[in-house]
């Protein structure tokens, strides 16, 4: 039983998949971030473009 805890604790093969998928999140996040803020310049600046029309 000891040996199949320790195996355990030394498999990190879950780990490194839990750490690329937070690497992914934090990523997604910037992105969505980033074009949210370029979105409302774009509505901005269309619709500063339309009254003038």
């Amino acid at each position: 039983m000891t040996n199949i805890f320790s195996r355990f604790l030394k498999d990190e093969s879950g780990a490194t998949a839990i750490e690329y998928g937070l690497i992914a999140a934090l990523i997604s996040v910037a992105i969505i971030t980033a074009v949210g803020g370029i979105g409302d310049k774009l509505k901005t600046a269309f619709e500063t473009i339309e009254k003038d029309l």
